[in-house]
């Protein structure tokens, strides 16, 4: 597939229930920051009563902020897209279609054209870890100094136990005493 954009007309003139089946191999800006991310996979294309649905199974890798020591790294993702295109022209008579009440639709627009971009980013975003972390034993930053702790330790005091949770830290005492 050479572009995100699909010539829908042909599949908009056959049948309800009428498959085509594309390759995903481009590059989309999904974090929007003017870097492409390569994207991979293949979707099917099913004619449905009032548009195309679009199915697939993707792969790409974009580059994301540590939780943790707030660090880039690339972070691989798979996921699935299922969404419903609807054609703003009628395919036959180039009258313009009434558009769902749904917020948030995707469109094909007046010259048939389906743009899987969109559809795509919002796919992986939705998949991107709330919490992402460069690495599960990430030690993440020092909060007195800031210090990367995946690069050392610091020279910070460690900081005691709050005295407010001083009754839990004995009853774990005599908890271990007694299991002992």
């Amino acid at each position: 597939m050479e572009s995100m954009l699909l010539n829908a007309s042909q599949l908009l003139k056959e049948s309800i229930g009428s498959t085509r089946a594309y390759k995903v191999s481009e590059t989309v800006d999904i974090m929007e920051e003017g870097d492409g991310s390569p994207v991979e996979g293949d979707v099917k294309l099913t004619r449905t009563n009032r548009g195309i649905l679009v199915q697939g199974k993707l792969r790409t890798v974009v580059k994301v902020t540590c939780s943790r020591c707030l660090c880039l790294y690339d972070c691989p993702l798979s996921f699935d897209i299922e969404e419903e295109f609807f054609p703003v022209i009628d395919v036959f008579s180039g009258i313009p279609v009434e558009m769902p009440e749904e917020p948030g639709y995707f469109t094909i627009d007046e010259h048939h054209i389906l743009d899987l971009t969109e559809a795509i980013r919002q796919g992986a975003i939705v998949n991107i870890h709330m919490k992402p972390l460069c690495r599960e034993e990430c030690a993440g930053l020092c909060a007195q100094c800031g210090r990367d702790l995946n690069q050392g330790t610091c020279d910070c005091p460690q900081p005691g136990v709050d005295k407010r949770w001083s009754k839990l830290a004995e009853l774990k005492k005599v908890s271990k005493r007694k299991k002992g």
